[in-house]
């Protein structure tokens, strides 16, 4: 028998290095679901039992870090289930291999070029970060990022009156939620109860927009403190420009356009105006006021902001910065006439042009297509629907209210939508048609600025 296993188990590591790096990461992914499905389908992990596509659509929304739920995880799940629902999103969240590849190398002090090649893929790194950096920065900055957060929301929750048994486990819960922007949350009716606690706005904030940097961002800045001579990257500096921007202006817009948020008291108003641009942003997914009852313009500015995202290689999903970045270099550079494509000074290579074009393309096809399908088997409202397309693709969880009497194709379309939006619509197209972006040499791509 044992033999078996081994034979077995030898055919399985050749048939995986047969793989390109997106096909690896593409069923890495699909088994994390698939796992996550079958364990949330077990009546032991139940409070009270639930259809087979509403078990899928949480693993999936768990993995991808989404947040998007048919139904109540609290109501639905026991301790057991919510913790199996927990290490879902806390997977996601920091990457497939990114754990398993950090206990390699702490034990080894080695990694294999094969899993070089699936980190590059997963994680696209500027030529000034070293892997091994990345790594440790990675696990380093996760722990201590969600042991901070936990702390922080225990005190917050028990001078909300909770008691100590019940605010750990909601705490801990909670960090790792707002870390991973996974969104998901133990309170059914979101943080809605909180919008006046600058305390709670505060945690999720500072975890959110943490988490949704990125990795390349933190590994960065530690090694700029670390050593002197460590210069910050291009990738570092547009990622910084680019979020205050975007985030300054859906601020503007909540603050001063949207009556839902306006017509709240001045600390209060300020508070919904931030957290609501802030968690379209980081595509955290949490909210302190009720999107479902948005004006049509405010939905526009949030499907846009949830559309871009944050940053690549964090915990973020959407189109990402860098991304639109390039594309609006290329514009710019078009209208001007010129036969550079430049930003803030710098040369964009065209290899990370053609990469940022493609992306650009193919996420809107796919929000188009989504959206597409579910205007024929939904009966929503043609901007609750586009919403909720945007908030599956971007990982985002944010929703107007539709995702629980969606049909059964809805709810697939929106599975299958999670899924590409945490893979990464040019890894599942690289996946899909078993391409990796290589240069001439054959070695993957690793230019200094990260689309």
């Amino acid at each position: 028998m044992k033999k078996v296993f081994s034979n077995l188990n030898k055919k399985y590591v050749l048939l995986k290095r047969s793989w390109s790096p997106q096909q690896n990461l593409f069923y890495g992914f699909l088994t994390y679901v698939l796992g996550g499905f079958i364990l949330l389908s077990l009546p032991w992990l139940q409070k009270q039992s639930a259809s087979f596509l509403d078990h899928l659509f949480i693993a999936t929304s768990a993995v991808s870090t989404t947040g998007l739920v048919t139904i109540s995880v609290f109501d639905t799940y026991n301790f057991g289930g919510q913790l199996v629902v927990m290490i879902l999103f806390q997977l996601g969240g920091i990457g497939y291999l990114t754990f398993t590849t950090f206990m390699i190398l702490s034990t080894t002090r080695r990694i294999t070029h094969w899993h070089k090649s699936l980190l590059t893929s997963e994680f696209t790194l500027p030529v000034t970060i070293k892997i091994k950096d990345f790594l440790k920065s990675v696990i380093l900055f996760t722990v201590t990022m969600e042991v901070i957060g936990t702390v922080l929301f225990l005190i917050a929750f028990m001078q909300e009156g909770k008691s100590f048994s019940e605010a750990i486990w909601i705490s801990l819960f909670h960090s790792i939620s707002a870390f991973c922007t996974a969104g998901f949350s133990l309170f059914n009716s979101g943080f809605t109860e909180y919008v006046d606690n600058s305390f709670i706005n505060f945690i999720i904030s500072f975890l959110a927009i943490g988490g949704s940097l990125g990795f390349i961002v933190v590994t960065d800045f530690m090694l700029w403190v670390k050593r002197k001579s460590h210069q910050l990257s291009f990738t570092t500096k547009i990622i910084f420009i680019g979020f205050l921007l975007l985030l300054s202006f859906g601020f503007c817009f909540f603050y001063f356009v949207e009556p839902t948020v306006s017509q709240l008291s001045g600390k209060e108003r300020f508070l919904a105006a931030f957290f609501q641009s802030m968690t379209a942003m980081t595509t955290v997914g949490f909210n302190t006021v009720d999107f479902g009852s948005f004006m049509l313009p405010m939905l526009l500015v949030t499907t846009f902001l949830m559309y871009i995202g944050a940053s690549p290689s964090g915990t973020a999903g959407g189109m990402k910065i860098t991304t639109l970045t390039a594309v609006f270099s290329i514009m710019k550079s078009r209208i001007r006439g010129s036969k550079k494509i430049t930003f803030l000074g710098r040369t964009i290579p065209f290899e990370r042009l053609y990469i940022a074009t493609s992306s650009f393309i193919f996420y809107t096809t796919i929000i188009f297509v989504g959206t597409f399908v579910l205007t024929f088997s939904e009966s929503f409202e043609f901007e609750r629907i586009l919403f909720e397309v945007a908030s599956a693709l971007g990982t985002v969880g944010l929703s107007t209210g539709i995702t629980g009497d969606l049909s059964v194709l809805g709810k697939s379309v929106i599975i299958i939508l999670m899924f590409i939006g945490r893979l990464g619509v040019l890894t599942f197209g690289l996946a899909i048609w078993s391409k990796s972006i290589t240069n001439e040499e054959g070695e993957v791509l690793e230019e200094d600025i990260a689309v």
